[in-house]
């Protein structure tokens, strides 16, 4: 099990903050990371409604980016709260929130080791991270002790033609024994997502925690 107060990993955090924290200016130039047109937004705003709870309650959105996947969640009707390794991601997620004019609570924190007290949320929902985070597995464990009885975990990953990622089967693999109910949905066909057509593998899994 990684230590995350290992000097090692630390050198490795610092790392990957410098990286993202340059690429922060133009992330949202992406179709599916800024989410500005029309018809790309409303796609995402679907996949969110379907795949969520009904009840609406509180999200933690982990990896948040820019935020605005948790605007979208705030749009309909959660109460989100969004953490982000890096401190400009913060900064324009702040930006975007208010823009939108919605109350959401931003973080910059280690989505390996989110500092939150237990069953804390009745969902969490992360975009293309689990794959960049070490030891997944272990991860998983501790994202779900963040979630109340019921809780859902959804999760929006894919395996690249850059040859990153993981397959959807690997994730269903590792997910805890405390989960159930757990589906996988494919993305790839779905291009309004993405803002174009893509050949690689996209997916999102949703499971629940055992009452």
């Amino acid at each position: 099990m990684n230590d995350n107060n290992a000097p090692e990993y630390g050198q490795q955090l610092d790392k990957s903050r410098q990286i993202w924290d340059s690429v922060a200016a133009t992330f949202d130039e992406q179709p599916d990371h800024g989410l500005l047109d029309p018809v790309t937004l409303r796609a995402w705003t679907k996949l969110l409604r379907i795949s969520l709870p009904s009840t609406r309650g509180t999200v933690l959105d982990i990896g948040c980016g820019t935020g605005s996947l948790s605007v979208v969640l705030a749009g309909l009707g959660y109460e989100v709260t969004g953490i982000d390794l890096s401190p400009e991601m913060i900064s324009l997620a702040k930006v975007k929130a208010s823009a939108a004019q919605h109350s959401i609570n931003f973080h910059v924190m280690d989505a390996a080791f989110p500092q939150f007290p237990a069953q804390q949320f009745d969902a969490i929902v992360c975009r293309h991270l689990l794959w960049a985070l070490p030891e997944p597995g272990q991860v998983l464990e501790r994202w779900v002790q963040l979630l109340k009885a019921d809780g859902c975990l959804l999760m929006i990953e894919g395996f690249w033609h850059t040859g990153a990622g993981l397959h959807a089967q690997e994730i269903m693999d590792m997910l805890p024994a405390s989960l159930t109910n757990s589906s996988m949905r494919n993305l790839s066909d779905l291009s309004d997502l993405w803002g174009h057509k893509v050949e690689d593998e996209r997916y999102a899994i949703t499971a629940h925690l055992r009452s």
